[in-house]
């Protein structure tokens, strides 16, 4: 017979344990709209900043684009360098394990070294566990970082490229489709490949002094704005993962407490039937 005791107990653990992600699944949906709208509104901003690099680099004649700036450089790829974002906090679902899984199978397929550069705790611990070359870690950076937090990332990998200590640096990152879609994405960061200018299109600003010099100052906010784009998607993919996540946990507590107090009323039920059997058996031995 079951102990009806052990089952109160397991029951009010799953009943504490409901509360708790209930309460979680209720900061990530408040925290979430707001990272959804963050990174949203930096989508109209990096399109913009492609169609003025494309404007630029169009005006560029061929061949000379490494004068222009060393982030246009193509070089022979003896090293690759991956910038990997992740989460500092886990409970958001299957996110992170998808864009470790994801970077694990592109490490695999370089033929080249590939170095590191992890941002987020979930990549850094992905690295240290097997044993990949990490170059530098950024943890911490918070729901809402600005784009002075996100300079040093972006000034490690330009540096890198830039020194020629990397000939490729591609960036891994959760893309936030909806809330319940979140889709691994690889993306070369460097060098910067232009979109094609459409022929005949007519734009509506000049650049001073020169395309050249205007294009070398942009590249650099270019490549910052990579950055802080993938991180606002990442942000708005945790939140969204991690609500869904917590909205599982609660309504598999709930269907976990159904089944224990089923348990639990049938083995009182039980019990109180043996204790009935046996007074009347007393009973009838008595007589």
């Amino acid at each position: 017979m079951p102990n009806t005791r052990l089952i109160k107990r397991r029951i009010r653990s799953v009943q504490s344990i409901g509360k708790v992600t209930k309460a979680m699944e209720m900061v990530a949906a408040s925290r979430m709209k707001r990272a959804q709208d963050r990174a949203l509104a930096a989508r109209p901003y990096d399109e913009g900043i492609r169609q003025v690099i494309a404007n630029l680099s169009a005006a560029i004649p061929p061949g000379q684009e490494a004068a222009v700036h060393p982030l246009l450089d193509v070089h022979p790829v003896q090293r690759v360098e991956l910038l990997l974002i992740t989460t500092d906090r886990g409970l958001c679902g299957a996110l992170n394990s998808n864009i470790i899984r994801v970077a694990s199978n592109f490490i695999l397929e370089q033929e080249a070294p590939v170095s590191v550069v992890a941002v987020g705790r979930k990549g850094r611990d992905f690295c240290n566990r097997y044993g990949q070359d990490l170059l530098a870690e950024f943890t911490g950076i918070g729901d809402k970082p600005g784009l002075l937090d996100i300079a040093p990332i972006a000034k490690v990998v330009t540096e890198d490229y830039a020194s020629g200590k990397a000939d490729r640096v591609y960036l891994i990152y959760p893309q936030f489709v909806s809330t319940v879609t979140q889709n691994p994405v690889v993306h070369q960061l460097l060098p910067v490949e232009p979109t094609e200018f459409p022929a005949g299109q007519n734009v509506e600003y000049i650049f001073e002094p020169d395309p050249s010099y205007v294009l070398g100052q942009l590249l650099p906010r270019f490549v910052e704005m990579q950055v802080y784009r993938s991180i606002m998607e990442t942000i708005a993919s945790e939140q969204s993962a991690r609500m869904v996540a917590m909205r599982n946990a609660t309504d598999s507590a709930q269907d976990l407490f159904k089944e224990l107090t089923l348990v639990f009323n049938k083995a009182r039920q039980e019990a109180i039937t043996n204790e009935l059997l046996d007074m009347i058996g007393t009973k009838i031995a008595l007589e």
